[in-house]
């Protein structure tokens, strides 16, 4: 079976055009601007009433990769993947996938816990929990009338 690509621009749709411009312009760098400007891990952001969660996409990293700083109310979470060496027995044919480090920062308010935050890599998934503080809430008090 003989597959032919036929690279027809009148017949493309938009987003057919929009993601062949993304995926094949180059840059002063000699990456593509998908690779300079659109690559970092999707995020997920949950609140529930004891703790936010962040869950990062990153899948192929391992936990000595990451790196999550602290510095004042700006949480930084970063990777950088070491490049696997290659063996001399092997030689490498295609290669389709790669690591790409990624840095991603995001702003904290008062109500984060600062130094009880953790954070779990499991099946590609980077975790943290941010604890909310507790907050003092005034008990119920009974005003008596003199």
């Amino acid at each position: 079976m003989t597959y032919v690509k036929v690279n027809n621009p009148i017949n493309k749709s938009f987003d057919g055009l929009m993601n062949e411009l993304f995926n094949e312009l180059p840059t002063s760098f000699g990456k593509s601007l998908r690779e300079d400007v659109l690559h970092f891990p999707p995020a997920n952001i949950i609140e529930n009433n004891e703790q936010y969660k962040i869950e990062m996409a990153a899948p192929g990293m391992e936990k000595a990769d990451f790196k999550i700083d602290l510095d004042g109310k700006i949480l930084t979470i970063s990777a950088e993947k070491k490049a696997a060496t290659e063996s001399k027995d092997e030689k490498l044919i295609r290669k389709e996938f790669s690591y790409k480090g990624f840095k991603r920062s995001f702003t904290l308010d008062e109500k984060i816990d600062s130094p009880n935050i953790s954070a779990r890599y499991e099946n590609g998934i980077l975790k943290l929990e941010l604890p909310k503080k507790e907050e003092i809430k005034g008990g119920a008090k009974q005003i008596t009338i003199q």
